[in-house]
């Protein structure tokens, strides 16, 4: 059986200006990074189009180390919602080099049903990623530059700053660190450290923006700290959006590549969903609708963290109006999800699949909350046998759920059809069906509340001192009406990861309260959240290797 880059390498990549030609982009719209790879103008950006396209948004059942194959799914649906005659072009998030070099070894898809040129995409791309680490990294060095400085010091107080730098690296040794070491010319000592890139505002930032004087606004909105007299510090005091938006006016034009079978696919931005808001940007997603009739995108992790926050944050902010939802779910997941060990989901367990049914119970809630009845995609794996297969969708036939399976990883396109002709009866229910779970003018404590009891099925929500202080300082900022996203563990519906399954009867503690003004939500923190995360003991990177003629292996 080939690997995923085996199969990529071994397919053939079409240029991108024929791909291009399919949405009816001229040549000269398109910003070549070489033979594959394209930047689209935001001018291709078409309001009224938006408002025509179908928006399918592809989530999953809580995640479990087996994976269960979100891009995969979205890749497989695009390529057979196009074999059976539905102009459709999947909008993705970029990789992190963090999770490329550490666990995942990849994630532009698998099998049959991948975005190319993978080796690009997983890696550099576009430079997209580097450049938001720049503006991020350039408005840390304004910030201390300005500490340190006699003309036009701010006086900001350097323990209330929280701004730390960031590299799209996984690194545990910069989580904390000491800087301005070495005497007076070398800047005011204090405790800092690192992000990784993904994790950084402004990354959030630019997925939130409309356009370029949108981004440059949000950016001035950043939230820095307080003077020692109380004062709140933005960005905007420093006079760093202007040069952090230079730093980024390519990295906000969508990137145009294409799937295995020729499909669009637009990549472009990439926040986690356990820290920010875990989805594509508004401008790609508005690009996709503009060009094509359907649109396919993931959100991170499950629906709890990353469709909670496509409905909640990029759905209100963009106006947009998702039209049906698929949830991902394999045999191995759920089988964990019941008490099987991971070194025992390749056997057959029906007693164990049975009793992790609550956890896809509990996401088909989920999307039922904002008024959609979800299609199941079950992903298929060579390990599932026919009894499990049977048992799952018996279980969901009977509960008036709609499945299908999908075989996208093995067959492409062919092996999603019964998914794709699902799907678009589905999006025929639903044409304006989408309601948030909240408004932005809640007060912050009824927002949380309801993403937490009704979100994780939590039984009330619990604040330390720390965050209700936070959470008052914001109101007396003037910023209460802005979005919430609730940072917690991707490994559980509750913020304990160790609790899998349907949790109930726990409550959800929130420990401190981040302001992420610039990209228009709070963070509450429930939990331990590294946003820097380590490698592995033995990370992918040991794999990945390169031959004399240029040749990559080890991405899968």
């Amino acid at each position: 059986m080939k690997s995923d880059i085996e199969i990529a390498q071994s397919s053939k990549i079409r240029p991108i200006v024929d791909i291009a030609k399919q949405l009816h982009i001229q040549e000269d719209d398109l910003e070549l990074y070489g033979k594959y790879k394209a930047k689209l103008p935001l001018k291709l950006i078409d309001e009224e189009k938006v408002k025509q396209g179908k928006l399918i948004l592809v989530t999953a059942i809580t995640p479990t180390p087996a994976g269960e194959g979100k891009t995969t799914t979205s890749i497989g649906l695009t390529q057979a919602l196009n074999k059976i005659g539905k102009k459709t072009t999947v909008v993705l998030r970029e990789p992190s080099l963090g999770p490329v070099f550490g666990i995942k070894g990849g994630a532009a898809g698998g099998g049959y049903s991948q975005v190319i040129p993978m080796e690009d995409i997983n890696l550099h791309f576009t430079g997209d990623l580097s450049a938001v680490e720049k503006a991020h990294n350039l408005l840390a060095a304004m910030i201390d530059n300005n500490i340190q400085a006699k003309d036009g010091n701010l006086g900001l107080d350097p323990r209330t700053i929280e701004w730390k730098r960031v590299m799209d690296m996984n690194e545990r040794a910069l989580r904390d660190i000491v800087i301005g070491l070495g005497g007076p010319k070398q800047g005011v000592p204090r405790e800092s450290g690192f992000h990784i890139t993904a994790a950084s505002e402004v990354m959030a930032t630019l997925c939130t923006a409309r356009d370029l004087n949108d981004l440059k606004k949000r950016l001035g909105n950043i939230f820095i700290g307080y003077t020692y007299e109380g004062k709140a510090i933005f960005a905007r005091d420093l006079k760093a959006e202007g040069a952090m938006t230079v730093l980024l006016k390519d990295a906000i034009k969508p990137n145009l590549v294409q799937t295995l079978e020729g499909n669009p696919a637009i990549i472009h931005g990439g926040p986690f969903a356990n820290i920010a808001q875990g989805t594509n940007t508004i401008i790609a997603t508005k690009m996709g609708l503009s060009l094509s009739d359907y649109v396919v995108t993931e959100a991170g992790f499950a629906s709890d963290l990353g469709a909670e926050k496509f409905f909640n944050i990029k759905s209100q902010y963009g106006d947009l109006m998702p039209n049906a939802v698929v949830i991902v779910a394999t045999i191995r997941a759920l089988k964990y999800h019941g008490g099987a060990k991971l070194a025992d989901l390749g056997n057959e367990d029906l007693s164990a699949l049975e009793k992790g049914f609550e956890n896809l119970d509990k996401h088909i809630e989920n999307m039922q909350y904002y008024n959609f009845r979800p299609v199941v995609a079950i992903n298929k794996f060579a390990t599932d046998t026919e009894a499990e297969i049977e048992l799952l969708k018996k279980y969901l036939e009977n509960k008036g759920i709609t499945v299908a399976i999908n075989d996208a990883w093995a067959k492409g396109g062919d092996g999603a059809i019964e998914l794709a002709e699902k799907v678009v009866e589905s999006v025929s229910e639903c044409p304006t069906c989408f309601r948030p779970l909240y408004e932005l003018d809640w007060s912050f404590e009824k927002k949380i509340e309801a993403i937490a009891t009704k979100m994780y099925g939590a039984k009330n929500v619990e604040y330390t001192v720390k965050a209700k202080n936070q959470l008052q300082k914001i109101n007396d900022l003037g910023l209460s009406n802005l979005a919430v996203c609730i940072a917690k563990t991707q490994k559980s519906l509750s913020d304990d990861a160790h609790k899998k399954g349907r949790p109930r009867d726990f409550t959800v503690k929130i420990r401190e309260v981040e302001l992420s003004s610039g990209a228009g939500f709070i963070v509450p923190i429930a939990g331990t959240i590294m946003r820097m995360p380590g490698l592995p003991g033995k990370p992918s990177a040991e794999k990945i290797d390169i031959d004399e003629n240029g040749n990559i292996t080890g991405l899968f």
